[in-house]
């Protein structure tokens, strides 16, 4: 799972003095499989997060197996968590991968514990954890083994095409757990797919991602999200995304204008000063009061959006408002003794092939009574 070899330093606290106060960092690592990347590899100390509620909504849940993206989309809601462990959330974010070498088997031990509720968990609501590097860490098939074998509900939002490696899991999973997939797809014009989000699988790969879900029994619902204003807000664009969206056979389509938070907006604006600088002058306008676009270019995109939506057939999704992920299917749903799973990390199962060998003991010596 690891690479042997690669290893710069076991201890470099003094390259990174707020990953070494927050978490335990065992060693960075450099491959020219991955060329200007740097793998920090920590013993996380805990993996799930709560995420607060407002007045207006519940509380969420979500796991981040890494932090720091490689898909180096421009316009990442998330750059500014980087900034926490004293790094900058441009380069650093693309570069400076921070990857929870433990976190299936801390998670194990966390879903374990008697005050556990079972609550939906979110994964892809900060950084992908199916991006490239999932390849070789093969974090999420112990997640999703540990989360479906308690009777956690999960969602995934991902614009990695290696999910389709954990649809057999995902689908054993679906049998015991509700599972809500979602793929993000913001962009159908290669060129510029290349140019703002660099790091990704091109919109044809990862709409056969989709397809592979739905021929495999699972929902899937796509975010076009975020729609770039003066870009890939035009009839032309939207039309054809939609169509494609259709054609991929997704369950339903999500949608929401570009947002640009303090440390996004720096990052994005320099991208479009090499690429669009004529569009410049008319974005800081449109984003002069706040992070988030005017009600009325919203009502505007809207409008010209709906419509397209019921014309191809599509239903609207729903995005979890406490988490930005999809919206879990089990929201809403009580929990009681029905909803235990059966069988769940049983001799031959998936799920107990990929659990975390803590979790599989501990369900070994629970099985009279669970089963």
């Amino acid at each position: 799972m690891r690479w042997s070899g690669q290893e710069i330093n076991s201890e470099q606290a003094d390259v990174l003095p707020g990953l070494a106060r927050l978490n335990n960092l065992v060693r960075t690592v450099r491959t020219p499989e991955f060329e200007g990347i740097t793998f920090h590899e920590v013993l996380a100390k805990s993996a799930l997060n709560r995420v607060p509620g407002q007045s207006h909504m519940p509380f969420g849940w979500t796991i981040n197996p890494m932090r720091g993206c490689l898909h180096q989309c421009t316009y990442c809601f998330a750059r500014p968590t980087h900034t926490y462990l004293d790094l900058d959330s441009g380069k650093d974010f693309d570069t400076q991968i921070i990857v929870k070498v433990n976190v299936a088997e801390v998670l194990s031990q966390e879903l374990a514990r008697p005050s556990w509720g079972h609550h939906p968990v979110a994964l892809g609501t900060n950084t992908d954890p199916y991006q490239r590097a999932e390849g070789r860490y093969r974090l999420m098939p112990g997640i999703i083994s540990a989360l479906a074998s308690t009777g956690t509900p999960l969602s995934i939002l991902t614009k990695g095409t290696l999910l389709r490696r954990d649809l057999p899991l995902l689908v054993e999973a679906s049998e015991h757990v509700p599972v809500d997939l979602a793929m993000s797809i913001a962009i159908y014009d290669d060129d510029l797919q290349q140019s703002v989000e660099p790091g990704t699988p091109t919109a044809k790969a990862r709409l056969a991602t989709v397809t592979a879900a739905r021929e495999a029994g699972l929902d899937c619902t796509v975010f076009l999200m975020p729609i770039l204003p003066f870009l890939t807000d035009t009839r032309a664009h939207l039309d054809l995304a939609l169509a494609q969206i259709k054609e991929s056979g997704a369950t339903s389509v999500v949608y929401s204008a570009l947002h640009l938070r303090p440390g996004v907006r720096e990052w994005y604006f320099a991208w479009l000063e090499r690429e669009y600088p004529h569009l410049v002058g008319r974005y800081r306008s449109l984003f002069a009061k706040g992070a988030y676009a005017p009600k009325e270019y919203r009502s505007w995109l809207a409008a010209k959006v709906k419509p397209l939506i019921r014309a191809h057939g599509l239903e609207r999704g729903r995005e979890d408002p406490a988490t930005g992920g999809v919206h879990s299917s089990a929201l809403g749903r009580a929990r009681n003794a029905a909803d235990t799973p059966q069988g769940v990390g049983s001799e031959g199962s998936l799920i107990a092939e990929e659990m975390p060998p803590a979790m599989a003991a501990r369900m070994r010596e629970m099985q009279p009574t669970l089963f």
